[in-house]
């Protein structure tokens, strides 16, 4: 089988002729994987390894361990805390590597952080044709994001730097020519205790990166409200199971005034038992058993949001760039809609059936977050960061840092659903 490198650098190959023919819907469905068991770091590297190009970048210890893809967008694929034997956090879609072949709306290939941008839906969407109606067979992931390769700039034991040059035409007909560069960098034990205001790390196994994602505007014409903004966004796909709890804190205060402390309506409203507005949290359900959405305005979201899978002892962290007193972001909703900037700024989806009797595209579930609209003119770049933390150990230490990061204890998180 051809690796995915080589079908990215073949051009007659399936990966990259958009003439080729594509799976059905239905059978889309027969080339993901539908297992959550546990895999080990080394395990998942080396069953990559036989399809494709892989970086790994290391902390000093080597116990922290990071797997990179180059043919897919310069994704994180998979880490561990402790190194080659350690648990693989990503989830990874290995029955679609094996199949070799391409699927017809997105290619699910997994990784707990890829580079994707946005929007999605609405008259400035990439990901429907001009047009079109928004619905499940018009919507397209564009390739860029989707199958196209980043180009390594440079790289060292615990960094990566990969550029792109593209162009995408949104829903309304406006170009944008853009050049991209993402850097992604493993972080020592002192880096994530700092980053995160920790005391320590003793008696526990962590693993974080940070990667620096920018747009430039390398065309002719500035981007406007008008004809439409981009915005960067990451998406991490994590392994799901039925204890694993994801934690949103939330800012207070009036509807009135802040509006929804959560959006629930992506693919139709979140049942109550798999979505909880506590006091200072929300808690939804990263089960893999059920597709829903939610999402958190930028007058709701804190600069912070996780996952605490209780059976297994991971607490996964995501911290990210949020501007202060920004607070147009771009509208992924599936329409026409009357205000395209008042999207959200971190969402969070459960992976499960579209329809009664198919499978789920996984099953994971996802932390993602946002940057602003970028309203970038020529020559302009606009930056958003992101760092990824997974922490496993026994609920005594792990309570200690839960309660610091998210103000909430894990007896509580264990009985959100109750």
């Amino acid at each position: 089988m051809k690796s995915i490198s080589e079908w990215t650098l073949i051009t007659v190959l399936p990966l990259l002729l958009t003439t080729c023919t594509s799976p059905t819907q239905e059978n889309e469905a027969s080339l993901v994987t539908n297992s959550s068991e546990y895999i080990t770091y080394g395990d998942e590297v080396s069953f990559m390894k036989q399809y494709t190009e892989i970086v790994e970048l290391s902390e000093p210890s080597g116990e922290g361990r990071i797997a990179v893809l180059p043919a897919l967008q310069g994704r994180v694929m998979t880490s561990s805390a402790s190194g080659q034997n350690g648990r693989s956090y990503g989830w990874i879609n290995r029955e679609l590597f094996e199949s070799g072949d391409t699927l017809a709306h997105i290619n699910p290939y997994g990784g707990e952080e890829r580079f994707w941008l946005g929007p999605e839906g609405g008259q400035f969407s990439i990901f429907f044709e001009p047009k079109s109606e928004f619905n499940l067979d018009n919507w397209q992931t564009p390739e860029l994001i989707d199958l196209e390769p980043f180009t390594v700039k440079n790289q060292s034991s615990g960094q990566v730097v990969f550029t792109k040059a593209a162009s995408l035409t949104n829903y309304s007909g406006f170009q944008f020519d853009l050049g991209i560069e993402r850097e992604v960098r493993i972080l020592s034990e002192a880096d994530i205790i700092k980053a995160f205001g920790l005391n320590n790390l003793d008696g526990i196994q962590a693993v974080a990166y940070q990667t620096s994602n920018t747009l430039t505007n390398v065309g002719e014409e500035d981007w406007r409200e008008e004809t439409g903004l981009l915005s960067i966004w990451l998406l991490g796909m994590f392994n799901p199971s039925p204890n694993t709890t994801v934690i949103l804190p939330y800012i207070s205060g009036s509807e009135a005034e802040l509006g929804l402390p959560v959006n629930d309506t992506y693919f139709g409203k979140v049942p109550e038992e798999r979505l909880v507005i506590a006091e200072k949290v929300i808690y939804f359900s990263g089960d893999g058993k059920y597709r829903s959405k939610i999402g958190l305005s930028p007058n709701r979201a804190k600069n912070i949001i996780g996952s605490y899978d209780s059976a297994n002892g991971i607490l996964t962290v995501v911290k990210y760039s949020k501007p202060e007193g920004v607070t147009k972001y771009v509208n992924s909703l599936w329409e026409i809609q009357e205000k395209p900037y008042a999207g959200d700024v971190v969402n969070s989806y459960n992976d499960g059936s579209a329809e009664p009797g198919k499978k789920p595209l996984g099953p994971f579930y996802e932390l993602e977050t946002s940057s602003p609209a970028l309203a970038l003119k020529v020559g302009e770049s606009g930056t958003h960061e992101q760092i990824t933390c997974h922490i496993e150990g026994d609920e005594e230490k792990l309570n200690v840092i839960i309660k610091q990061l998210f103000g909430v204890s894990i007896d509580e998180i264990k009985n959100a659903f109750e």
